[in-house]
């Protein structure tokens, strides 16, 4: 029963960390907007969905956690930034070497916050649906 609810909620899990991921980086390109030399990124987040979603229900590669003594219990983390980011070409490059084009940066910051929220209200209504399935009448 369990593994069909973690089933159920892998793709959205998944999907909501790859998000949070992109505003991570995107938040990084604004805070660098003045740095000179610095090189605005971002991710494929479609391939990098499927990538994730794609290796076999667990999402992301688990990554083996150092025990120091014997009787510390075994665990796996969940691997970190496992998205490819690229580097964007830059429409206009300028003088310093700074590629961020902050018209370009604010608007996918945008895109990405309401996509977000989209995926944490469908999100909170499959959990609200289970939940009103579960409850007696």
């Amino acid at each position: 029963m369990i593994d069909r609810l973690e089933a159920a909620f892998d793709f959205h899990q998944q999907a909501l960390g790859l998000r949070q991921q992109r505003h991570q980086v995107l938040a990084s390109n604004i805070a660098n907007a003045d740095t000179p030399g610095y090189k605005a990124r971002d991710m494929d987040f479609a391939s990098a969905l499927h990538k994730a979603v794609g290796k076999g229900g667990a999402g992301t590669p688990a990554l083996g956690l150092a025990r120091t003594a014997e009787r510390h219990i075994a665990g796996q983390g969940v691997a970190a930034g496992n998205a490819d980011l690229l580097y964007r070409l830059p429409d206009q490059p300028s003088l310093d070497g700074n590629t961020v084009d902050m018209d370009r940066e604010r608007s996918a910051f945008a895109d990405n916050a309401v996509r977000y929220q989209a995926a944490l209200t469908i999100l909170n209504r499959r959990i609200q649906g289970l939940k009103n399935a579960m409850q007696p009448e």
